[in-house]
């Protein structure tokens, strides 16, 4: 992922006019994100699908539901998995969990996938 992020910044600076900008600057200019939080956004959407939208099956094998009673919550917790090894924490399972509990409630209660996706964009700017 740093290699990719290295050739985009390059990529970026050699865009006329754009030289003595920063990296964030530049790509918000053209438009653009970081890929990481193209990379979260994407897993955000997926675990959408899983758990609420198109394979609804296949996510209750990938995920858990946390038993929960507080009342300062998105209300839809995902059980945390733990590892020792380093390797289990870059899983997709696990990587997205800390992400979908920081969202807020209108977000994961949309009522579509593409309601979904434009209130995570408006989200994914406060959280990242």
């Amino acid at each position: 992922m740093h290699l990719l992020e290295r050739v985009q910044r390059r990529a970026t600076k050699i865009i006329r006019g754009m030289e003595h900008l920063c990296c964030e600057e530049r790509l918000r200019e053209l438009g653009l994100s970081s890929l990481e939080k193209r990379r979260l956004r994407r897993d955000v959407i997926s675990a959408f699908q899983y758990l609420k939208w198109a394979y609804k099956e296949t996510g209750q094998a990938l995920f858990s539901r946390a038993v929960s009673d507080r009342t300062r919550h998105n209300g839809f917790k995902l059980k945390e998995d733990r590892f020792i090894l380093n390797m289990g924490k870059k899983f997709f399972t696990v990587r997205v969990v800390r992400h979908w509990h920081r969202l807020p409630r209108e977000v994961l209660n949309a009522p579509s996938l593409e309601v979904f996706k434009a209130r995570l964009d408006g989200a994914l700017s406060n959280l990242v």
